[in-house]
């Protein structure tokens, strides 16, 4: 069986943007509120401990993910996802 994904990193991060699109599109009754909190603050936290180059990796990863998706709502999540998450600073 052939792999959809080119890397380990990009069957990752798909898996990663899965989960999380699954917690923040959930409602209170399929999810605790402070659970997902705590879930959403955790990536957050790990994303920060990434290297540079990581970092960008990730980002790319994910630019190529939103170019590629055909749901506006996802797409959006995935454009917002490098700075939602920390990979990139605030520029406003």
């Amino acid at each position: 069986m052939t792999s959809l994904y080119p890397s380990l990193t990009h069957a990752l991060a798909e898996a990663l943007v899965d989960v999380l699109w699954f917690i923040e599109d959930s409602d209170d009754e399929q999810m605790d509120p402070d659970d997902a909190v705590k879930v959403l603050e955790g990536v957050a936290h790990l994303v920060s401990t990434l290297s540079s180059d990581q970092r960008q990796e990730l980002i790319d990863l994910v630019g190529a993910m939103a170019a590629a998706e055909s749901d506006p709502a996802r797409r959006e999540f995935l454009e917002g996802f490098p700075e939602g998450f920390g990979l990139i600073e605030d520029e406003s």
